[in-house]
């Protein structure tokens, strides 16, 4: 039987809701470089692997209860809301990855390899988005952890309601998801308990 192992660092790991695992989520996936870099239909900032920003945290992993990649890679994407091609995955025996997840963070990517045929895994997938902050509607403005806070007060100052959606995507991240910026935030609204 093959086994894929599904990847997580975000929402994922609190909220599955239709994304089908064997087990529950366990912080136990490969170190990699995350960051709150990516800005949310909703005006969240969420997080994304970014191998330019991103701390190294440890991912959290779960095995699909799918045996074929297609069908777990499926099951991702529709509670991911996204694309197929924006689900990253790799096939340690096979050599296969995706193109998208090498093009976006190739280190990221060879350490997934790495750790999923360490740890008994014939693929892993993951949401392999990239960060958005500097488009127009977004961020605006190159990614960092000083822009990311200009951003979400504006964000408090214009629509409160998503200023609160925002930060507690940020409080309800998994412990081992510490950032630069949850660092910030956690410094800036102490208050916002």
């Amino acid at each position: 039987m093959v086994k894929i192992a599904v990847l997580a660092w975000g929402s994922l790991v609190w909220d599955p809701r239709e994304l089908k695992t064997a087990a529950k989520f366990a912080p136990n996936g490969p170190l990699l470089p995350i960051e709150f870099c990516r800005v949310s239909k909703d005006g969240r900032l969420t997080l994304a692997i970014d191998e330019t920003f991103g701390d190294v945290c440890t991912a959290y992993s779960a095995p699909s209860a799918f045996a074929d990649r297609d069908a777990a890679i499926e099951n991702l994407r529709q509670r991911e809301g996204t694309i197929a091609s924006e689900i990253g995955f790799v096939e340690p025996a096979s050599g296969r990855q995706s193109d998208v997840a090498m093009e976006r963070h190739p280190q990221a990517v060879a350490t997934i390899a790495a750790w999923a045929e360490a740890s008994g895994y014939d693929a892993a997938i993951w949401t392999a988005l990239a960060s958005n902050f500097s488009e127009h509607g977004k961020g605006g403005e190159p990614f960092s952890v000083t822009a990311a806070i200009r951003y979400l007060e504006g964000l408090n100052a214009k629509d409160p309601a998503a200023f609160r959606r925002a930060w507690d995507y940020i409080k309800k991240a998994p412990a081992e998801v510490e950032t630069p910026v949850r660092d910030a935030v956690a410094k800036h609204w102490p208050q916002a308990t």
